[in-house]
């Protein structure tokens, strides 16, 4: 979800009405675009690339790093699609519009910057192979998704690094479809979790290099949200042992809906649908005049998990155009390890 994220730069020129169904607009209608259906077959290096005709599309990234200092530290980037129209046009008349976000988190601060393209004028993009995705200086590429170079700043930071990957691709949901809804709302998604890490943060205090682990999520859909859905709880937590899982909660009027996939250290996976696993928030803290929770315990019966996941600092806060919580976090419990957490609509 997403990076990542379920918040689109769609929203920015949407009418009211359309903002009000579900976080960002999220819930709103896709007359027009294309939607999910089951039995999509992916296609590389064609589906690393943008997908127009339907509405709404990321490319999310994390790292959990740790310094040469020895402390903790988590990088966010995140460039996201979203269509006026069903279609691509050239120059001006493109109905593209392009966001990114990157973000680097430390255990006592937390430094984002935000930056908005219309697409059609080279300043912002997309290309399949070479993969590249950019806006200005900005960018993620490589010969493709598993060999990559990451580079975005803001006014009190900048990093640069190299990431690899030599597992295949994770597909969420039912081989790539991720029902996100007890209504059918789905979006295709798939995502590299097993990148190892390298660079260096430029930070206030000064240069800081560092090593880690990293996780790329791929999504598209044009109504990814029932209208009533407010917000979700993201979690990508890699464990000590080399497994993995996703999961989300999305909150609505009717109750949660929750999904994950749990991933085997060599990469196989195995998706859960419904109701398989509980998030279920412990502790708040007040961050950005609300109260957001920045401890959670997570349990999922089928694979004996037990674990309290915390934030590694409660000021994750992301100040864009649609407000979000996103940072790193620590798991202990039945299995130890670090991953990332994002939160919506509180």
């Amino acid at each position: 979800m997403n990076v990542k994220l379920w918040l689109l730069c769609v929203c920015l020129l949407l009418p009211e009405t359309l903002r009000a169904q579900g976080y960002a607009g999220l819930g709103g209608s896709a007359d027009g675009f294309d939607v999910p259906q089951p039995g999509y077959q992916f296609e590389f290096p064609r589906d690393h690339g943008p997908h127009p005709s339907f509405r709404i599309e990321w490319w999310y990234l994390t790292a959990n790093l740790k310094g040469d200092d020895g402390r903790d530290y988590g990088i966010q980037w995140t460039l996201f699609r979203s269509a006026l129209k069903p279609m691509e046009s050239e120059g001006w008349q493109s109905p593209q519009l392009w966001m990114g976000h990157a973000a680097v988190t430390t255990p006592d601060a937390h430094y984002f910057a935000e930056r908005l393209s219309r697409g059609g004028i080279g300043q912002a993009g997309v290309t399949a192979q070479p993969f590249e995705a950019w806006i200005d200086e900005w960018h993620m590429r490589g010969p493709d998704p598993n060999t990559l170079s990451l580079a975005a700043s803001g006014d009190q930071f900048e990093y640069n690094l190299t990431l690899n990957a030599k597992t295949p691709f994770v597909f969420h949901g039912d081989a790539g479809f991720s029902v996100k809804s007890t209504d059918g709302q789905a979006s295709y998604y798939y995502a590299q979790p097993f990148y190892t890490v390298k660079g260096v943060l430029h930070l206030p205090e000064g240069d800081v290099p560092v090593t880690g682990q990293g996780w790329l999520d791929r999504e598209w859909s044009s109504q990814p949200l029932a209208a009533d859905q407010s917000g979700w709880d993201w979690f990508s937590l890699s464990f000590d042992d080399g497994d993995k899982l996703m999961a989300f909660r999305l909150r609505g009027a009717r109750g949660d809906f929750t999904a994950a996939t749990w991933i085997n250290a060599d990469g196989s996976a195995t998706p859960l649908p419904d109701g398989s696993v509980s998030l279920a928030p412990l502790k708040t803290a007040h961050v950005a005049d609300r109260d957001v929770p920045v401890l959670w315990r997570v349990t999922l019966p089928d694979q004996d998990l037990d674990v309290e996941v915390s934030a590694l600092t409660p000021n994750a806060w992301m100040a864009a155009r649609f407000e979000y919580w996103e940072g790193p976090v620590t798991i202990t419990g039945s299995h130890s390890g670090r991953g990332y957490l994002e939160m919506t609509g509180y």
